[in-house]
């Protein structure tokens, strides 16, 4: 079943200057797709365009039948209660706790009033617990958010993304801050979550060697558009040199690694 169709998309900031150029792509349930290409190739202005974080100037965005595009203020609210969020720098709040900053993420569900009084339901409590406890930081669960690593914050984004119990997680270069072994970490919940849940995963990746061992299908971006689209098994040193060009020497040695 197809999750997400693009079609067509393009995104302009500067009237006349495309920052995406004909986009077309889908993602069908249950995938976990890498998005790969060199910094300023339009990777995270894509994935800010199919939660409406930004609005494209042109094409189509269809997510699970609805087209994002067309969607009203509520409609669009609803919407991204089932599009999860995961950020480079995790979007934490410092001065709140693990489980304030999760329960952030039932803050579409509720009031305004409550969200902001920090009201939610003991049902969302324990559902919260059971993600911190899932992604292993039940230790740190009453820790303020400024006091954990950059790997144990990004935990905390993923959870924070998972309580809403979202069909699809979108993830902007989730490892692009930390070090190899908490990079493997979150990669492994990610693929985890992935396959005990079934939640699809859309991930923004400057690591190709990571692209290539975590996903089910690989998008090249160079430029603001598609280079390249194909299984891990195919993509060759030439396709490297293809979407990341003067900087694919350094790829294709760690690729080969």
């Amino acid at each position: 079943m197809t999750l997400l169709e693009v079609k067509n998309v393009s995104k302009e900031y500067v009237p006349g200057v495309k920052a995406l150029s004909d986009i077309n792509f889908s993602i069908q349930q249950g995938e976990i797709v890498s998005i790969i290409g060199p910094s300023g190739a339009g990777k995270s202005t894509l994935l800010r365009c199919l939660n409406r974080m930004i609005d494209a100037t042109e094409g189509e965005i269809i997510f699970d039948g609805v087209n994002v595009l067309k969607l009203k203020k509520q409609e669009l609210r609803n919407l991204r209660r089932e599009i999860g969020m995961v950020f480079q720098h995790s979007n934490l709040v410092d001065r709140l706790t693990v489980m304030e900053n999760v329960l952030h993420g039932r803050l579409g569900y509720t009031s305004t009033i409550k969200g902001m009084f920090g009201i939610f339901t003991k049902e969302d409590k324990q559902e919260a617990e059971k993600i911190i406890q899932m992604l292993g930081l039940s230790e740190q669960i009453n820790q303020r958010a400024d006091s954990l690593s950059g790997g144990q914050q990004q935990r905390v984004g993923i959870s924070r993304a998972l309580i809403q119990q979202p069909k699809l997680i979108l993830a902007d270069e989730p490892i692009a801050s930390l070090d190899p072994s908490s990079s493997r970490v979150i990669m492994d919940y990610f693929k985890d979550i992935n396959q005990q849940m079934g939640i699809t995963v859309l991930l923004n990746l400057h690591q190709v060697d990571v692209a290539l061992k975590y996903s089910d299908r690989i998008i090249g971006v160079n430029g603001g558009k598609i280079v390249f689209e194909g299984l891990p098994s195919q993509v060759s040193q030439e396709t490297i040199q293809m979407i990341y060009g003067a900087d694919a020497e350094q790829l294709i040695m760690n690729v080969g690694e």
